[in-house]
């Protein structure tokens, strides 16, 4: 079954918006573990704007706790600065279970799209490289768009595997607009496409992005085998009308049909 895993980012955007401690990031995962969540996720900013070093480590703690897993997301090309001291240095400290890489720029409000493999790839290599030496399994970012699908091995998701990931997420924001325009099914076919050229390549297959209870049900029907699911702020935002519990319980049942 597709595991889940929950993001935790958008507690920890509320609370900065006031200060002080509430709400409590670790809490508010502890709660998600204890309903059955099967990991928890962040993405550390180099501008602290939600999650900050100081709950990733907190995190790293009571995931390795309650014996599951801690995704940290990031871009490892992104440079230290004060608060932030690096996406490989964090994952030096905390040891993650997998360390996702994403594209994302400091200006960028949420991630929007994968890895570009046409060029050179030789310094996300070496990223790679050192992760791994930390003992994280390592997934990227990509597009999963027909776009994407329609990349040569060249280009596209099989470089991810030359390269040494040893998964991918898919970015399923344009599904999730596909979905609310009712043009859901000739999006799939692109995510699909991708999914299996990734897995051919010996990749496993996660996805993340805008999945929500209406969505994702029909994503994995047509995108088999997704290894895990990462959702945030819908998962938050439904959190908000039913509870927190009550809501990663719904998503559980979800991923059980």
């Amino acid at each position: 079954m597709t595991r889940l895993s929950v993001n935790v980012n958008k507690i920890a955007v509320l609370r900065n918006s006031r200060g002080g401690h509430e709400p409590d990031v670790v809490q508010a995962a502890r709660t998600c573990l204890l309903a059955g969540a099967d990991g928890i996720t962040v993405h550390p900013r180099p501008d602290a704007r939600h999650i900050t070093e100081a709950d990733v480590h907190a995190l790293a703690r009571l995931t390795a706790a309650h014996g599951v897993e801690l995704n940290l997301e990031g871009n490892p090309f992104a440079p230290p600065r004060a608060g932030y001291p690096g996406f490989l240095a964090l994952c030096e400290a905390v040891r993650p279970a997998q360390a996702t890489l994403v594209p994302d720029g400091d200006a960028q409000i949420t991630s929007d799209h994968g890895f570009d493999f046409s060029g050179d790839t030789t310094g996300l290599g070496e990223c790679i490289r050192a992760l791994k030496a930390l003992g994280c399994r390592v997934s990227l970012f990509v597009d999963g768009d027909a776009a994407a699908a329609a990349r040569g091995p060249t280009a596209g998701v099989e470089q991810a595997a030359r390269v040494g990931a040893d998964r991918v997420e898919l970015y399923t924001g344009p599904y999730a607009q596909a979905f609310a325009a009712g043009t859901a099914t000739e999006a799939l076919g692109g995510f699909a496409a991708v999914a299996r050229r990734a897995q051919a390549a010996g990749l496993g297959v996660n996805a993340g992005h805008d999945l929500n209870q209406a969505n994702l049900r029909m994503f994995l029907a047509a995108v088999p085998d997704i290894e895990e699911v990462s959702i945030g702020h819908a998962l938050i935002a439904e959190a908000l009308y039913d509870g927190l519990d009550a809501t990663v319980q719904a998503y559980r049942q979800v991923l059980a049909t």
